[in-house]
């Protein structure tokens, strides 16, 4: 089967396509024709040897996709050939199939097709575990949004409309705050012409944000913690930005502000059955009608590299998706 190789540790380009061997089905596994897999930051990071997570090489890139069971192995429960899944199995998504435990599966709803069911996971699980398990977001309460344009970005606006927030959507250019709005955001900021600590401060009427969600980093990090409302929470969820900031300790301490670290996969792990409950609420959005799953950049495998640096340079809109067939 074809399959997106990390060979070794380094840049997109050193990624290849080629024939890869599926490896023996364990009898708690499933075998997945994979139809579409979602691209996050994490998988850059991860083929450079940059993340937290380093799979022995030779590896097959991506964490989340979507697709068709053709094998069941004699342990699952619960699945059955034909069926339709979303699945996380960690890596090895960017291929024609891939094996995946059956803890790692959800039903795939009608509402969706591949293309958006492969790009649901990691970002909404991410921003839904930040703002529900995390910052416990209330309704009524000011959420301010950086790098709002982006993957994980869309799902914070949307779930955090979703769950009443008011919602400032911060970006870096007038186009991606047109998007913005166009997905709910009730006001928008753009840090590279105005001053993102005055503004926030104009829109709040001085008291502040109550929830901050920064998947960016670098020089605006400060500048967002200094409008935090008293008592307000602080999300970390990465650095796109590529600078990791510090953060003067006197600034959560005057304003009794939280800093919160948002590593979703870890939680996951030591908290499997309070994930799947979280998966199972916002496929229950979809299946509502109130949450719409964005799609907005889908690329053929061939294109793995314009995907990645759609991501890299900071210019998608929404979910980047690689479509295998």
């Amino acid at each position: 089967m074809r399959a997106l190789v990390c060979g070794a540790y380094g840049p997109i380009d050193n990624l290849e396509i080629r024939d890869w061997t599926m490896p023996s089905l364990k009898p708690d596994e499933v075998q997945l024709e994979v139809h579409a897999g979602g691209v996050n930051f994490p998988d850059g990071l991860m083929v450079q040897g940059k993340y937290q997570v380093k799979p022995d090489l030779p590896f097959v890139a991506g964490g989340e996709c979507a697709g068709i069971i053709r094998k069941v192995g004699d342990a699952v429960k619960g699945f059955q050939v034909g069926d339709r899944v979303i699945a996380i199995p960690g890596i090895a998504a960017f291929a024609e199939s891939v094996n995946v435990d059956h803890k790692l599966l959800m039903p795939m709803p009608a509402e969706l097709d591949f293309p958006q069911a492969a790009g649901f996971c990691i970002t909404y699980a991410t921003s839904y575990y930040a703002f529900k398990q995390r910052a416990q977001l209330k309704e009524g309460e000011t959420l301010v949004v950086l790098g709002a344009a982006g993957g994980v970005g869309v799902t914070a606006i949307q779930l955090g409309k979703l769950m009443g927030a008011r919602v400032i959507a911060c970006a870096s250019t007038d186009e991606k705050l047109a998007f913005c709005r166009d997905l709910g955001a009730d006001e928008t900021i753009n840090y590279t012409t105005e001053n993102l600590k005055d503004r926030l401060r104009e829109l709040t009427d001085g008291k502040g944000a109550d929830v901050i969600y920064d998947p960016v980093g670098g020089d605006f990090t400060e500048q967002a913690y200094r409008s935090i409302a008293w008592g307000g929470r602080y999300l970390v969820i990465g650095f796109a930005a590529g600078a990791i900031p510090k953060l003067p300790l006197n600034l959560p301490l005057l304003k009794a502000g939280d800093i919160l670290g948002i590593y979703w996969g870890g939680w996951a792990a030591r908290d499997p059955k309070g994930n799947m409950q979280n998966f199972s609420e916002l496929l229950g959005f979809v299946q509502e009608g109130r949450l719409q799953p964005l799609t907005t950049e889908v690329y053929g495998l061939e294109d793995f590299r314009k995907a990645f640096t759609a991501i890299d340079e900071r210019r998608a809109r929404g979910k980047v998706v690689l479509t295998m067939r």
